[in-house]
C-alpha cells in the first residue's frame, strides 16, 4: 500500500505504479494507493522486481511528491522436487571387493532457495539394491554392502536411488534415479578340466605337425584372466607330440612332432597341464591356478607304402664299364602286418635316367649305357618303390652315382704352344717354363715328368730340364742363334703322367729367333726386319709409307678422272645421232625453229635407217627394232612422212602429243631431194593438201589450216 501526506482523502491525489512488472505482473489503485498482484509469481523464473511509484495531482497533474523506488521480493515455497541431471548411471566394481568399496557418487539438485528453510536440503536412500551396496544420505556416494561378490554367480546389479528435500521429512518432494552397476571379473578362478582322461585315436600315417586332436579346460573368468596355457608333462610318449593353445577358444591342440609307426608301438600316455597366463596375487591362497589331465592316444594301423633301407643311396662305377654292370641295389620293405612283395622302377625325368635301369624284383641297378666321366661325373635320379597288393602305395628315394675316373688321356703342355730366343743368347739359359694338363681327373700326388724326344735329344740345339714339380725349362745348348740361317726351330718334348695306365704325348713346341738387345729385351722377331738398313728408324719408315699410299692416290684419281672424261665424250658422240623429239604446248617458230630437231640426221641420210629410240622419253617396255625398207633416190617427201607417220601411229611408246620434225637440209645427194620453195617451179596456191587429212588426228590441225586457206583464196582457179 501506497500513500502520501499530502493525501486528505479527499481525491486530490492520484497514485502511479511503473519499472519491472508494471501493469503485467502488478496492478496499483490510483485512489487508494493499494498494490495487487494479477497473477501468479515463480520465485525460481524472477525472485524480486524493482518498481517506482509517485503521487500526482488529479487536476494539474503535477507532482506532489519525489518519485519514490521500492523492491518486491518473492517469498519461496518448497515447489520443486530433486533431480538427478546425470542419470541414469553406469557404474563397475571388481568382484570380490571388501564392504565400503566405492562405487559411484550421485548428485541431485534442488531449484528452490537453499537460504529459507528447508525447502532445498536434499537427503539419498537406496530403495532398490539393497544388501548389495550402501549410499550416504548427504554426500551420495555409493559403496559396496557385502563381502565377496561373485561375478561367476551374478555380473549385473541395478540400484535405485532417491533424493528427497525437507530434510527427508514428511511432506517433503523427491526424486529418483537407477544405477547400473556390473561387477569386472578378476581372475578368481583356476582352469579345470571337464574329465581326467581324454581318448584320441590317430592313424600311422599322419604327417608330421599335423593336429590330431583337442582338448579343454573350462575357466569361468573372462577376458585376459581365463587365457589358458598347455603343456605336456614330461613322461611316456610325450616327447612323440606337442601342444599349443588356440587363442579363440582356448583349446589344446595336440600336434605330432614325429612320425607314428603302428607295428613299433601302438599306444601312447601322458599328461597335460592347463594354467592361467595372468595371475592375481591375491588369489594365490587359494590354491595352484592350474589342473592336469591324462591323454591315451591309439594308434590305428594304416596300409602304408614301402620304406626303403637308407634315406639315401650313394653308388660308384668307373667309366667306359661295360653295358650291364651292376654297380649296387637298393631295398624297400613293407612294414605292414601282411607283408606285401615290392616291385622297383626308375622315376623318369630326363633323357639322364636312361643310362641306367633297375631290376623290378631285387633292385639291382646296372649301367644301360657307356659312361664317360669327362661328360658328366655323377649322375642323380630317383627310385620308386611300390606295393604289388596296393601299387598306388609308393616311396621315393634319391640315388647318387659317382664315376670314377679311369687314365685315358695323355697330358698336354699348358699354354704357351710357342716361345722365342735372342740371337745373343748363351748356353744354359732358360727360355721358357711349361707345365702340363690332364684331361682325367688327377689324383692326389700326380706328377708329370717333362724329356726331349728320342730324335731330338742328339740336336744341339735346345735341351729339357725337368725341375720334379710338374714343371720344367727349355734351356738353350747353343752360343747364339741366328735368324738369317733359321728362323724357326721345332722342339718336341715328351710328357708322361704317374696314373695308370701311364700315358704319354709328345708336342712341338715352336721357338722363334728375335734381335734382342743387350739386356735381353726382345726387339724384333719378323723375318722381313732383316733386310731393313740398320740406321732406318720406326719413325722413317712411317714417313716412307706415307709417300707410297699419297702416290697411290693419285695415281687412282688420275685413272678416274680419265675414265669420266671418255664416257663424257661417247655419250656426246651418242647423242648427235640420235632423234631429238620434243614437244610443245604452243606453235613453233617455223623454218627458223632449228633446236628441236637433229640436224645431223639430214646432213647424213644413212641414219635414217638406223634404229632410234627417243630422247624425250623413258620407254616403258622393251621395243624390238623397226626394219624400214631404204628410201629410194629421188622419191617424194610425202611418202617419207607417211612412212613416218604409219610407224609412230603403231609405236605404243609414243607420247600423246604432236611432234613435227623439220626437215632444212638442201644438197645435192638428198633421199628427199630439196625442200626449199626457191627452185620450186610451182607455187603455194598449186599445192594440194588434201592428203593432210588422210594422215590421221595427229595431223587435224595441220589439214584444217590449209584446207581453208584454199577454201578462200580468191586467185585460185577451180
Amino acid at each position: 500500500k501506497l500513500h502520501s501526506d499530502l493525501d486528505k482523502g479527499v481525491g486530490t491525489v492520484k497514485y502511479t505504479l511503473s519499472g519491472d512488472g508494471a501493469g503485467t505482473v502488478f496492478t496499483i489503485d490510483e485512489t487508494t494507493g493499494d498494490i495487487h498482484a494479477i497473477r501468479s509469481l515463480d520465485r525460481e523464473e524472477k525472485p524480486f522486481y524493482t518498481l517506482r511509484a509517485q503521487a500526482v495531482d488529479v487536476d494539474t497533474k503535477k507532482p506532489l511528491e519525489p518519485e519514490s523506488e521500492f523492491i518486491i521480493k518473492v517469498q519461496d515455497i518448497n515447489d520443486n522436487e530433486p533431480k538427478f541431471l546425470d542419470g541414469p548411471y553406469v557404474a563397475s566394481v571388481p568382484e570380490m571387493s571388501p564392504v565400503g568399496a566405492y562405487v559411484l557418487q550421485v548428485k541431485a539438485t534442488d531449484a528452490d532457495d537453499p537460504t529459507y528453510g528447508n525447502s532445498a536440503r536434499v537427503v539419498y536412500s537406496i530403495l532398490q539394491g539393497q544388501p548389495y551396496f550402501s549410499i550416504d544420505p548427504k554426500t551420495g556416494v555409493i559403496r559396496t554392502a557385502l563381502p565377496n561378490m561373485d561375478r561367476e554367480v551374478k555380473e549385473q546389479y541395478q540400484v535405485l536411488i532417491q533424493a528427497k528435500d525437507m530434510g527427508g521429512q514428511l511432506g517433503g518432494l523427491a526424486g529418483t534415479t537407477t544405477v547400473n552397476i556390473t561387477l569386472t571379473d578378476v581372475n578368481d578362478n583356476p582352469p579345470r578340466f571337464p574329465k581326467s582322461i581324454f581318448h584320441l585315436k590317430v592313424p600311422e600315417t599322419s604327417h608330421v605337425g599335423s593336429a590330431i586332436g583337442r582338448i579343454r579346460a573350462v575357466d569361468p573368468d573372462f577376458g585376459k584372466n581365463a587365457e589358458i596355457e598347455y603343456n605336456i608333462v614330461p613322461g611316456d610318449g610325450g616327447n612323440l607330440f606337442d601342444i599349443t593353445t588356440d587363442e579363440y577358444t582356448q583349446e589344446g591342440i595336440i600336434k605330432l612332432k614325429k612320425p607314428l609307426d603302428f607295428e613299433t608301438k601302438k599306444a601312447y600316455t601322458f599328461k597335460v597341464e592347463a594354467s592361467n597366463l595372468h595371475l592375481d596375487h591375491r588369489f594365490h591362497s587359494v590354491g595352484p591356478f592350474k589342473d592336469t589331465a591324462t591323454v591315451k592316444i591309439n594308434v590305428l594301423d594304416m596300409d602304408e607304402p614301402p620304406v626303403f633301407s637308407k634315406p639315401m643311396y650313394t653308388m660308384e662305377v668307373y667309366e667306359d664299364t661295360p653295358v650291364g654292370t651292376i654297380i649296387g641295389a637298393v631295398t624297400a620293405q613293407d612294414l605292414d602286418a601282411g607283408s606285401s612283395s615290392v616291385r622297383y622302377f626308375i622315376d623318369w625325368k630326363n633323357d639322364v635316367d636312361s643310362y641306367f635301369t633297375i631290376d623290378a624284383t631285387e633292385g639291382t641297378i646296372a649301367t644301360n649305357e657307356l659312361l664317360d666321366r669327362e661328360s658328366t661325373a655323377q649322375y642323380n635320379f630317383s627310385i620308386i618303390a611300390s606295393k604289388v597288393s596296393n601299387p598306388l602305395l609308393t616311396s621315393k628315394v634319391n640315388v647318387i652315382v659317382n664315376v670314377l675316373d679311369v687314365n685315358e688321356f695323355p697330358p698336354e703342355i699348358s699354354v704357351p704352344y710357342e716361345t722365342s730366343v735372342c740371337e745373343n743368347a748363351k748356353p744354359g739359359q732358360v727360355i721358357q717354363t711349361i707345365t702340363a694338363a690332364d684331361k682325367d681327373l688327377s689324383p692326389a700326388g700326380q706328377r708329370f715328368s717333362f724329356k726331349l724326344s728320342s730324335e731330338a735329344s742328339n740336336k744341339p740345339n735346345f735341351t729339357v730340364h725337368d725341375y720334379r714339380n710338374n714343371t720344367a725349362g727349355i734351356e738353350t745348348r747353343r752360343n747364339g742363334y741366328s735368324r738369317r740361317q733359321q728362323e724357326l726351330y721345332f722342339l718336341p718334348v715328351v710328357i708322361e703322367d704317374s696314373s695308370y695306365p701311364v700315358q704319354s704325348s709328345t708336342n712341338t713346341l715352336t721357338i722363334r729367333v728375335c734381335r734382342c738387345d743387350s739386356d735381353g729385351t726382345i726387339q724384333s722377331c719378323n723375318v722381313e726386319a732383316i733386310f731393313l738398313p740398320v740406321g732406318l728408324s720406326t719413325g722413317a719408315l712411317i714417313a716412307i709409307l706415307l709417300c707410297i699410299v699419297i702416290l697411290l692416290v693419285i695415281v687412282v684419281l688420275y685413272v678416274a678422272l680419265r675414265r669420266q672424261k671418255k664416257k663424257d665424250t661417247l655419250m656426246t658422240s651418242k647423242e648427235d645421232i640420235r632423234d631429238n623429239v620434243i614437244h610443245y604446248d604452243d606453235e613453233g617458230g617455223g623454218e627458223e625453229d632449228t633446236q628441236a630437231f637433229d640436224i645431223g640426221a639430214l646432213r647424213n641420210p644413212k641414219v635414217i635407217e638406223d634404229n632410234k629410240t627417243r630422247r624425250d622419253i623413258k620407254p616403258d617396255t622393251l621395243r624390238f627394232p623397226r626394219h624400214r625398207p631404204p628410201a629410194e633416190d629421188n622419191t617424194d617427201i610425202r611418202d617419207f612422212i607417211n612412212q613416218r607417220l604409219k610407224e609412230n601411229d603403231v609405236d605404243p611408246s609414243a607420247p600423246p602429243y604432236d611432234s613435227l620434225a623439220t626437215y632444212a637440209y638442201e644438197g645435192n645427194g638428198s633421199v628427199a631431194e630439196s625442200l626449199s620453195s626457191i627452185d620450186s617451179l610451182t607455187t603455194e596456191a598449186d599445192q594440194d593438201y588434201d592428203y593432210l587429212s588422210d594422215w590421221g588426228p595427229r595431223f587435224k590441225i595441220l589439214a584444217d589450216m590449209f584446207g581453208e586457206e584454199e577454201s578462200y583464196n580468191p586467185d585460185k582457179v577451180t
